[in-house]
């Protein structure tokens, strides 16, 4: 009786392509036809748009979120290197969306191929957009400046001040660190003693044993060899 034989991805044969995966025909057909009519629609807006003499309507884009404040720095570091030279797998079924490697933003619900369009992308407007900042950055004014500088030599000195070792704290830690040594090693030799005399112990009694064995006509009892 022949078995079948069983490919790497489980299909039986190399004509078996059931392993690849499928995609839903209908969906992609619905989304392009709603693209053509959009296409369509525009045209005939930019068409009559001409007839009067007018400019041609911009397309439709996606309704943002209107900005309440300006670009920000980021005060999170982006890790673009946190995964290098690492194997990720990815689950296409997970519910972060993504479903490709690369770069995946959760607030645009895009990925982006490598870490220059990564960047490119958190920078751009769309991404800014959402997250209510504008591309355009604030000026500092020469008080922001000093502010900044102030900020900056606190947490410098706070830092300095954090690495400040209290000697006398030290001092004392260094002679408990030595008393606790020399207690452990006074119990090890203690231990040690008590062993020695306690082995000296059954070497004494185990000679005397022997002895009175001897005495008695038992010296040999289960060790001669029968002639």
């Amino acid at each position: 009786m022949s078995s079948a034989k069983v490919g790497a991805y489980g299909a039986n044969s190399k004509n078996d392509t059931g392993f690849r995966k499928t995609w839903d025909q209908k969906e992609y057909e619905e989304i392009a036809r709603a693209k053509d009519e959009e296409i369509v629609e525009h045209a005939k807006a930019a068409e009559a748009a001409a007839a009067q003499g007018k400019r041609a309507p911009p397309r439709k884009k996606d309704d943002l979120p209107k900005a309440t404040q300006a670009m920000q720095a980021r005060d999170v570091p982006l890790e673009l290197d946190k995964n290098l030279n690492k194997t990720i797998v990815i689950d296409a079924s997970a519910g972060s969306g993504q479903k490709q490697p690369g770069f995946y933003c959760d607030l645009c619900k895009r990925t982006c191929k490598d870490s220059a369009r990564y960047l490119d992308h958190l920078n751009g407007r769309t991404h800014l957009r959402r997250l209510g900042q504008t591309t355009k950055v604030v000026k500092s004014t020469l008080n922001d400046v000093r502010q900044k500088i102030a900020e900056l030599r606190a947490k410098s000195a706070a830092s300095a001040d954090a690495k400040k070792y209290d000697f006398d704290q030290r001092i004392k830690d260094i002679k408990q660190a030595e008393i606790a040594s020399r207690d452990e090693a006074r119990e090890a030799k203690r231990r040690k003693r008590d062993e020695e005399r306690a082995q000296a112990e059954k070497d004494k009694v185990k000679g005397a044993d022997e002895e009175m064995l001897a005495t008695m006509g038992f010296g040999g009892f289960g060790g001669a060899t029968k002639r």
